[in-house]
């Protein structure tokens, strides 16, 4: 079950290691997303959240712009923390919607996970 982002991105490569060596490859996402697409080199579940892609986006980007602003140090700091106080809150809610999914958790149970 990879966060999207950067640790998908590099995971990506291990993913297609793992199926050219046999292994049956199943990732776990949330239907909106930045990088987690489908691909040949894995089987891919979704599961849906109350996002829209660009609620996420728009998210994101307002916490890249705080990263990055000029000021007191203090006032950039507890920004900083309230974004990504609020970039956690999503990733709660993917979490929670994952597994209050019956039938794909049933998926993941029948199948070994």
């Amino acid at each position: 079950v990879p966060v999207d982002g950067s640790h998908w991105l590099s995971m990506r490569e291990v993913l297609g290691s793992l199926r050219d060596r046999g292994h049956e490859v199943v990732v776990v996402a949330p239907e909106v997303g930045f990088y987690i697409k489908p691909s040949e080199s894995f089987v891919m579940k979704t599961y849906p959240v109350p996002l829209k892609y660009e609620e996420i986006e728009k998210e994101f980007k307002m916490y890249l712009q705080i990263s990055f602003e000029e000021g007191p140090f203090l006032t950039r700091l507890l920004r900083a923390y309230e974004g990504l106080r609020k970039l956690g809150e999503l990733s709660v809610l993917g979490c929670e919607r994952l597994l209050k999914n019956r039938e794909l958790i049933k998926y993941l149970e029948d199948s070994k996970f």
